[in-house]
């Protein structure tokens, strides 16, 4: 259904036909990590995240999963590469 408390007009998987089902009964606004990620929405009232009501949540153990701005650290490029299996994946 679409938003009608805090993001309105948007989309919200948490709207129901007696307002917003969240625990609270709104969104909440981004933490200061959030900030440069595409998934967050100006309005009026704050900046919100599109993908999380809450977001702090998503960052109390490490990174957000749906951060668009936070870059995977690869931790292959530094370690040995078996010389068998790398002429394999070369053939094909």
């Amino acid at each position: 259904m679409v938003c009608t408390s805090v993001k309105e007009g948007t989309e919200c998987s948490f709207m129901g036909s007696k307002g917003c089902q969240f625990n609270g009964g709104n969104c909440h606004p981004i933490t200061e990590k959030c900030e440069g990620c595409q998934k967050v929405v100006k309005r009026p009232s704050g900046d919100y995240c599109l993908a999380f009501p809450d977001p702090t949540i998503k960052w109390r153990f490490g990174n957000c999963s749906m951060a668009t701005h936070m870059k995977a650290k690869d931790e292959k490029k530094n370690g040995k590469v078996n010389p068998l299996k790398a002429s394999k994946r070369r053939a094909h």
